[in-house]
């Protein structure tokens, strides 16, 4: 689910929530040994997105299970970072801009949402 979240972001292209963001973002997803990692590169709302590591002005680490419930609008992502189930390295508010690419509580009700529980 959480890998659909980043490549259909690829399929975007451009989000206009982002206009006034510039810099790069790294998830890096942990399920047990595992790490899934996807870079978001943001330049004035374009947004590029791939698969793997590389350097990046802010690294978010949370579990599959913490991303699985944002992208499904289940958990905020600033109330985790306060519980301590996203740790973040570098640019803080670069990393707390990303919430606005996860839909909220409400959205994810709504009907027809792609990432909503049914």
């Amino acid at each position: 689910m959480t890998d659909a979240f980043f490549e259909q972001l690829a399929d975007v292209g451009h989000d206009p929530r982002l206009c006034k963001v510039h810099g790069s973002v790294r998830f890096d997803i942990r399920d047990g040994d595992r790490l899934r990692q996807w870079l978001l590169s943001i330049d004035h709302g374009q947004l590029r997105v791939t698969p793997g590591d590389g350097p990046a002005q802010a690294v978010l680490k949370l579990s599959t299970e913490v991303a699985e419930a944002m992208v499904r609008g289940e958990l905020n992502g600033l109330s985790a970072m306060l519980r301590g189930e996203i740790l973040v390295d570098g640019d803080l508010a670069l990393a707390l801009r990303m919430g606005r690419l996860f839909p909220s509580p409400a959205a994810a009700r709504e009907v027809g949402h792609p990432w909503a529980r049914r």
